[in-house]
Parts: C-alpha cells; structure tokens; sequence
C-alpha cells in the first residue's frame, strides 16, 4: 500500500530532484499535493517551479497549491546566490500549463489532514516550515492527525551552512521550526549532518546524464548548476545534495542511522539564530521529539535514485 505525502517544498534544484524522486515511486508513495513556500527564492517563482517539475515528472494531474509568501516574523531571505534567479537555474523547461489551484496552502493542508483518517498522511518538507506553523497555529488539531513529518532541515555536527551555526530551511523561519518542533507530531529530521555524505561526485552526475531521459537529463543540469556554489566552499569531490534525502528515507530507511532526541532551534541569539541543537547525547531530560538522522549510505542513495530517475518520462 503506498503511503499519502504532501510535499512542502521551496523548489530549488535539490527540492526539485526530491520531487521527481517522490513521483517516480506511485508504488510506494501517493503524493496528494505540493505546497510551494517562500525560501530559495519567491513565492511566485517557487509555486511556478513546482508546476514545472510535475510537467516534466509527466504528473501533470498532481495539484500544486501556494502558501506564504513570508516568514512568521521576519523578513524572507532567499538563496538566488545558490540556486539561480528563478530558483531552477541549469535546464530550460518550458512556462508550466498546468494551474495553480486557488486554494491556499495552508488552508490545502489542514482540509486534507482534517479530512484524512488519522495518522494517513505524512507531510514531507523540503524548505523553510512557515506553511506548516501556519496550518498548526490555524487548527492545532491537525498535530494528532499527521503520520509523521519528515523534514530536511538543521544541522548540529555540521553546524551551518547559511550562518556558521544555522541550516538555510530554519534559519529562514526559526520561529516557524520551533512551532513545528514542538508540535508533538512525529518529526524525522535529515540534517546537513547527513546530507553533506550525500555527495554528487562527477560519476554519480555522469551516470544520472547517462540515463538519457528528460527528467534525468533535467536534474542533471539542474544539480551541475547548484554544485558550483558548494564547491567552492566546501573544496569536497562533490556537493552535497540534500532535499531528496527526505524521500529517500520513506523509501529506503535502513540507509540511515540516528537515534530519538531532543531537538530544539534558537529564536534569540543574533549568533547563533536558527540554530538546532540537538542533545544526541542525552544530557537533558527534554522530551525526546525528533527521530534524528545523522549517517547514510550515499552509494545506496544514488543507486535509489538513479534507479527512479530511470522510470520518469
């Protein structure tokens, strides 16, 4: 039986391999909706973007929705210095004709958990979290109804990659995070501490060209055009992929190891803003809210994913 998931996602090139790698897996994963948020770029630009990667998945009846243009409290930062102006710099892909629904996001997320048996649908984030708080904030009932959040977001080994100590997708919106971790929600947590073993080294980029359709061929000019930025900065044989870990892990989670701890982020301290800190050793007595990630298995992440790639149109 394959699993509901909505995708929440601010469609950079790793959010958009993410989504090709949830559509090419209908066996196992039924994806309702995606919800665009404000964080690598735009609202506008995001929601757009996400249309586009349905078209290209040839997925077109999958509904696109957006939420917030905004972060709770603060003004939105954005990533173009990464990922390009439109967010999706690297392939041409035509202007989307597929619609954007009218509905808003948020208001998407909580009719479809309201509507849902319990604990049916699992919310899968790809970006900053303010769609979610603001479904939480709206109808806290909604927490007993989510399967399971599964995010890509924070970091603690690894620290930050956005400031010295902050993930991009919490630091955007911290308060966002912190409505979310505190949720009581089930939450699994991918954070730069595993993705940053998740390296698109030129083989694995090879072997992706290599498939020789469009959807491969896409995320291959969408991942050779967001490597230059990491590769410069980390000086590594590859850049870090770091969305599609999230549907890797409902995929496959025996390519991950970490353990049931506390996490919390930081919503006050200039220095350390957006911060997760993670007691993975324990040396608290705080609730132990979040199933955090800290090791996979890149050769079998990329042979997961080269795989689905290969069944897209």
């Amino acid at each position: 039986m394959s699993r509901k998931i909505i995708i929440d996602t601010d469609p950079g090139q790793d959010d958009a391999v993410a989504i090709l790698l949830a559509l090419a897996s209908p066996e196992e994963l039924e994806v309702l909706g995606i919800v665009a948020v404000a964080g690598n770029v735009g609202l506008h630009q995001n929601a757009t973007n996400a249309r586009k990667i349905v078209e290209l998945a040839g997925r077109p009846e999958v509904p696109v929705y957006a939420g917030c243009s905004r972060p709770l409290r603060r003004a939105l930062v954005t990533a173009e210095h990464v990922h390009g102006e439109t967010g999706l710099n690297g392939p041409d892909l035509p202007a989307p004709s597929v619609p954007l629904q009218a509905q808003h996001g948020v208001d998407y997320i909580i009719d479809t958990l309201m509507g849902a048996e319990p604990g049916t649908i699992t919310l899968c984030t790809l970006g900053p979290l303010t769609n979610i708080a603001m479904a939480l904030i709206k109808q806290p009932a909604i927490a007993g109804r989510i399967a399971e959040i599964v995010m890509m977001g924070g970091a603690y080994f690894e620290v930050g990659n956005i400031t010295p100590t902050a993930e991009f997708n919490i630091y955007v919106d911290p308060e966002g995070a912190d409505v979310v971790l505190r949720c009581g929600a089930p939450i699994t947590m991918l954070p730069l501490d595993v993705t940053h073993q998740i390296q698109s080294t030129p083989e694995r980029l090879a072997a992706m060209l290599a498939i020789g359709n469009n959807s491969a061929t896409a995320a291959h000019a969408m991942l050779t055009f967001s490597e230059t930025f990491d590769l410069a900065k980390y000086g590594w044989a590859g850049a870090p992929l770091h969305d599609p870990t999230v549907i890797a892990w409902l995929l496959r989670p025996e390519l991950f190891t970490g353990r049931q701890c506390n996490v919390a982020v930081e919503t006050a301290s200039e220095l350390t803003v957006g911060m997760t800190v993670a007691d993975y050793w324990h040396v608290t007595g705080r609730d132990r809210n979040v199933n955090y990630l800290r090791n996979g298995d890149a050769e079998g992440f990329y042979a997961l994913l080269l795989d689905r790639l290969a069944r897209l149109p």
